[in-house]
């Protein structure tokens, strides 16, 4: 028996989603009243209290997208934040990566204001966003550029660096320009850091827009759970997270789906090996 459900790849998915269900079970055995004994709480409502109960929570849920159909509006503003952070930011740290990489004076002149700036803890930024940008989508984007900048630009620029020299004195030798040394030599290069680092972005760039939402909006998801929150609705509070997990997940899969479009090229562990 244990020879057909032990976890391989054709099995993956089912013990990924067994371990869900398996969670999701213990939290509502644990968080419900009269279920168990206390053993950690005075009384059998404080888990729930402090927790959430699941059904509670997926009733919330259902009530937002399908009852009452009142979080698309703010999701949208939230999807739409994350979005612009992490394509803007993407861009920016795709460009001065690849050109602080390539131009070794450039980035001597500004290696200690970006060390400066990247040992800055970001999130403190958003008060001074809402002074400039107001309470809008622009100071929740420009915070969630920060955080997508630094992590994209740091993995360009080193990509660039760990291109092999060898390869670089063949195309040389073969008489490319400096313009096909960039579309063929070091953008592959740092491809796939660069979606080594996309992949942390999309979580960040959802970061950005929910803390920026928290300090300061009329709309979106955080605005929700702030709300939630004041009210001690944890329940909310645990609806609207699982939200943004959710979202989040998609974002990073089909991040996923263009990286495997693209780096069709690179060749799996288990082929490399072969070679």
């Amino acid at each position: 028996m244990w020879k057909f459900i032990k976890p391989r790849a054709a099995t993956l998915r089912w013990w990924q989603l067994a371990l869900l269900v398996a969670i999701f079970v213990a939290w509502h055995v644990l968080t419900s009243p009269g279920l168990l004994p206390n053993f950690v709480f005075e009384n059998d409502r404080q888990a729930a209290f402090f927790f959430g109960e699941p059904l509670k929570i997926f009733g919330r849920i259902w009530a937002w997208f399908v009852t009452n159909g009142d979080i698309y509006q703010h999701l949208w503003v939230t999807l739409l934040e994350t979005v612009l952070a992490f394509a803007i930011g993407t861009a920016l740290g795709l460009a001065c990566g690849l050109w602080l990489a390539l131009s070794p004076l450039a980035a001597a002149i500004a290696d200690p204001y970006i060390k400066a700036l990247n040992s800055m803890p970001r999130v403190i930024l958003a008060p001074i966003f809402a002074v400039w940008f107001g309470l809008g989508v622009a100071s929740k984007v420009a915070l969630g550029v920060t955080l997508v900048f630094f992590i994209v630009f740091f993995n360009v620029y080193q990509g660039v660096k760990e291109v092999s020299p060898v390869v670089l004195a063949n195309a040389r030798m073969l008489g490319a320009s400096q313009r096909q040394l960039l579309r063929h030599v070091y953008l592959p290069s740092a491809t796939s850091w660069v979606f080594s680092s996309l992949h942390t972005s999309v979580g960040l760039a959802f970061v950005g827009a929910v803390v920026g939402e928290y300090l300061g909006s009329a709309r979106g998801v955080g605005y929700l759970i702030l709300q939630a929150e004041g009210s001690f609705d944890i329940n909310t509070v645990m609806a609207g997270i699982l939200v943004l997990t959710a979202f989040a997940l998609v974002l990073d899969m089909l991040v996923g789906l263009v990286e495997g479009r693209l780096m069709k090229w690179q060749p799996s562990a288990g082929e490399t090996e072969k070679l």
